[in-house]
């Protein structure tokens, strides 16, 4: 068996679940109640979000009126006809996402009540989506976001901070608008919570402006005065807040969820059982500091080789959550890499472990790699090409640990993005 195939192939199985060209036409509206429509705006901001614009064109009756605008990462467009398909910095917002998000505002509140608001929504929108408040500068959002991405803060709570930043996350596109919300989701959240999901534009937001100074103050960010100046308006009251949950202007607002971190694991799995091998689903919510979650996953390792407990070889340990890194070094990589190699110095070279841990969004962190693969012998190849391991870890460098041995995973962008996908393959020592 082909161990390093057969881990490629379930990332793939979990990306293609993924797929908004293979997943989202279910989740359209069906042909009668498009036909009641004076007009369809969709609009969108995500990793996914020019193939949800490309699926929707597929699929949309082709008489029937249908115009938009989306904004995607640099490099993720696609050539679509009726939606047009805008180009901005990730995970870093800039003006080009600025000014596309202004547009999509200014269009969605030109819509009537006989109109419909078709959102699409993906993982990568909080900061692509970037309308910052009249008091923020889009300097001092940028600044704020490179913060809370140094500081390993989780995302849903750095997306609270975003939220109420915003003129159009937090609910506030779907506040802003008089025509009926059908917003399509690609959740990269753990829990699909909508309102996590590209923060929010037309789900209900629970968080206040309190609970995102309180997040600051958590991670030790050090926003800037006009952000902490916003923030601290809003909690005393003198601005408004986000709309809540049980505002009746959700009523006009139906949420459909197209793909999940949870289907593609399923998918993954189902490809491992095909092969034979008994698959184990941990949950899509693995989630905490990277080097801590590859310490819990070395320790379930090293029991089932000892003992075959509690699970008989071989075996797939299947799990997907975004992880954090907090940053202390000046290398290069990401979360799944990081957490490979935090994994590798954990086992120590185990006899019959594999793992791969890449981003289904095809990018681990900022680089071009999707992640990597772990094989039991990579430390000793790693050793012999003079590579430090725990060096390489404390200066963050993953990437250049993972590079130098050829095992890099690159799958380009895929245009979608259901969080990170990790397998540890377990096999007896006779096949391993």
């Amino acid at each position: 068996m082909d161990a390093r195939r057969l881990l490629v192939d379930s990332f793939r199985a979990a990306v293609n679940a993924a797929d908004p060209l293979r997943v989202l036409a279910p989740a359209l509206p069906e042909r009668a109640e498009i036909a009641r429509v004076r007009r369809t705006l969709a609009v969108g901001a995500g990793k996914a979000a020019a193939s949800m614009a490309m699926a929707v064109e597929r699929h949309w009756p082709p008489d029937a009126p249908l115009e938009g605008l989306v904004v995607t990462r640099y490099a993720h467009g696609l050539p679509c006809r009726r939606i047009e398909v805008v180009e901005a910095g990730h995970p870093v917002p800039d003006a080009a996402g600025e000014r596309a998000a202004a547009r999509i505002l200014e269009h969605a509140e030109a819509l009537g009540e006989e109109d419909l608001l078709l959102a699409l929504v993906s993982g990568g929108g909080s900061s692509l989506l970037a309308l910052p408040v009249d008091a923020v500068p889009m300097a001092d959002l940028k600044a704020v976001t490179q913060a809370l991405l140094a500081s390993g803060a989780p995302i849903q709570e750095m997306n609270v901070v975003r939220k109420h930043l915003s003129r159009i996350q937090g609910g506030r596109l779907a506040q802003r608008t008089r025509a009926r919300v059908l917003a399509l989701m690609i959740s990269d959240v753990a829990g699909d919570d909508p309102s996590s999901i590209a923060s929010g534009p037309c789900s209900p937001d629970p968080a206040t402006y309190a609970d995102a100074l309180a997040i600051l103050a958590r991670w030790r960010v050090d926003a800037p005065a006009s952000v902490r100046r916003h923030l601290e308006r809003g909690a005393g009251g003198e601005i408004d807040e986000t709309p809540k949950p049980g505002d009746p202007l959700f009523a006009r607002v139906e949420a459909r969820m197209v793909a999940t971190a949870h289907r593609s694991l399923e998918a993954a799995a189902a490809l491992f059982a095909q092969a034979g091998i008994r698959p184990v689903v941990l949950g899509d919510t693995v989630t905490g500091e990277a080097r801590e979650v590859a310490q819990v996953m070395a320790a379930i390792a090293r029991e089932i080789v000892r003992y075959d407990q509690p699970f008989a070889r071989p075996v797939a340990l299947i799990s997907g959550g975004e992880c954090t890194v907090t940053i202390r070094g000046r290398g290069r990589g990401g979360r799944c890499t990081e957490f490979l190699l935090a994994l590798a110095r954990e086992l120590g070279g185990v006899p019959g472990v594999w793992a791969i841990a890449a981003d289904t969004d095809g990018i681990d962190g900022s680089e071009s790699n999707a992640g990597a693969i772990l094989a039991p012998d990579t430390m000793a190849r790693a050793s012999a090409a003079g590579l430090d391991a725990r060096a390489l870890l404390d200066d963050n460098d993953a990437w250049g640990f993972f590079g130098a041995l050829g095992d890099l995973v690159t799958t380009g962008p895929t245009r979608t993005n259901v969080n990170d996908f990790r397998a540890l393959l377990l096999m007896p020592a006779r096949d391993a």
